[in-house]
This record gives C-alpha cells, structure tokens and sequence, in this order.
C-alpha cells in the first residue's frame, strides 16, 4: 500500500466530507479515493470514517489519526521539496586555476545539458582537497601522477625569447651577452610543485651540470609572468596556458613532464559520473592535447 497516496485520500475525504470532492480535488476518480481509504482502514485496522449517512463523517479512530496523517503528507511533501531543491541546485566543482572564461563556461553548460547543474570555483592545489573535505563543494579536480589521471597534460616551457625545436636543459647555463651571470631558472606554477614533475626536473636539471635550485615555484601564474618577462627564465605550463599568458613556447627535450587530474567527489557514484558528463570540457580546459596529453 502506498501509504503517501491513502493518507492523502483520507485528509482530503474528511476536510471536504465528500468522496466526489475528495477525489476531485485530487483529480482522481471517486472509486480511487474510495479504494485507497479503504486500504489505509485495513492497514490500521479500524473504521476512519463512518459512510452510514449522506455524507462521511469521522470515527473516533478517523479523529484519533488525522492529524498524524496530515504530519504525514507534510513529510512527504517536504521530501519531495528537498530532493527538487538539491536536483535544481548547483554542485560546487573546484577546478585549478587560471582557466579560461569560455571553458569554465562550457563545464557548466556541460553539466545543464546532462541535468547535472555545476558552479565551477578555481582554487589551487592545496585547497582543492581540503574544500571537498570539508563539504564546501561537491567534488574537485586534483593532481595526481599520469598513469593514474583520467586527463594528462603535456607540459614544456615558455619565456619572453623565442627558442626553436626541443628545449635542451644543458642549454640553459650562463651565456654570453645574458642579462644573468647565474644562467636560466626554471619557475613551476603551484599546480606543478608535485612529486611527479618537480622532483624529475630537479634530477635532470642536476644532470645537466646545473643546480637543482634553479628549479623554483612561482607563488602564482602572475608572479610566475613577472619572472620571465624581461629575464632569460622559463616558467613550466602547458600550450594552452603559453596561449593565455600570450609567450612562445616549447617542449622540452627531457625529462617528459605531464600534469595528471582526476576528480574526486563527496559521494563515489558522483566521481563517475562527473567524469564523464564534464570529461571532454575539462580536457580542454585544463589544456589536454589531441593525443590525450602524451608526448609521442
């Protein structure tokens, strides 16, 4: 029996003290409401209203109840409220960042077209994790090593000079005519001070016969701007953020470096399905390449 539906039938009988009311009101028909009275009676096991004379009248159980059933339909009608509002309510997404208007856009629109309204919010990679921890949105996009992402990002370089084919470290010491004796840094955007791009890029940097210390991290993508502006350094970002920050860039000889994501939500099944409905959106902003962010 569905107990929503009897009750509903019952109140609406006993405040009109009519069946054909009753049953109008609902916009069912009247053997309807008669049928589900019915089987609320048999599911309490008693008469609720006395149907003897011209019109139904309460028993003394139909008195002792209604008011538990009119508790009953504001329950229902409640839940059925809340469940429209979470429905029609934005879950917040926490994406790196310094992504481009139109992309963040067209993740949400991603989301309206799949009824899976999203308001995307940019924060670093520290914050991300902490801001689904602590509820402030429903899922995030975080950093992880490559062969575990669901994007892969190539990355290479980009500085104020124009440099032709792949980026050698060993290129990068001290030369002539150089506005810098201490030869190039190479800065790191703080989505990129991870274990699986800054610790490689130490180790060749180390093996190109330079110090490990030029390896630096930007505190952001403009502070990181302002250090290779008007300077031979290089700052560590994929094309698409190269396109953005309006420098030329390269890709670097070795090591192969990649930025991987993956999303993380509250609730598992979200995960699932945010990767898929936002996936092709996020790509591009995040600046997945054609070939899925591998450097072949």
């Amino acid at each position: 029996m569905d107990v929503s539906s009897a009750c509903r039938a019952f109140v609406s009988v006993a405040d009109r003290r009519s069946f054909t009311r009753g049953a109008a009101v609902l916009g069912v028909s009247q053997p309807v409401v008669s049928r589900r009275v019915a089987a609320l009676e048999r599911h309490l096991g008693g008469v609720l209203l006395d149907r003897t004379g011209r019109t139904p009248s309460l028993t003394v159980l139909g008195r002792r109840v209604l008011p538990a059933a009119r508790r009953v339909l504001d329950a229902t009608d409640d839940l059925a409220a809340e469940a429209e509002e979470s429905r029609l309510s934005a879950m917040g997404v926490a994406v790196p960042t310094g992504c481009d208007a139109r992309d963040v856009a067209a993740i949400e629109l991603a989301g309206l077209d799949a009824d899976l309204p999203v308001l995307v919010q940019e924060a670093g990679p520290r914050r991300r994790p902490e801001m689904v921890a602590r509820g402030l949105v429903g899922a995030a996009v975080l950093p992880c090593a490559p062969d575990a992402a669901s994007w892969r990002v190539r990355l290479g370089v980009a500085g104020a000079v124009p440099r032709t084919g792949r980026v050698h470290l060993d290129q990068l010491g001290p030369r002539r005519g150089s506005p810098s004796a201490r030869g190039t840094r190479v800065w790191l955007l703080p989505e990129d001070d991870v274990p699986h791009v800054r610790d490689p890029l130490a180790t060749a940097m180390e093996g190109a016969g330079m110090p490990a210390q030029r390896v630096r991290v930007a505190g952001s993508i403009p502070s990181a701007l302002a250090s290779v502006l008007g300077s031979d350094d290089l700052v560590v970002v994929s094309q698409a953020e190269a396109r953005r920050l309006d420098l030329p860039w390269a890709a670097l000889a070795a090591p192969s470096l990649e930025r991987g994501f993956v999303m993380s939500a509250l609730v598992a099944t979200d995960t699932v399905r945010l990767t898929r409905v936002l996936g092709p959106a996020l790509a591009h902003a995040l600046g997945v390449t054609s070939d899925g962010g591998v450097d072949r």
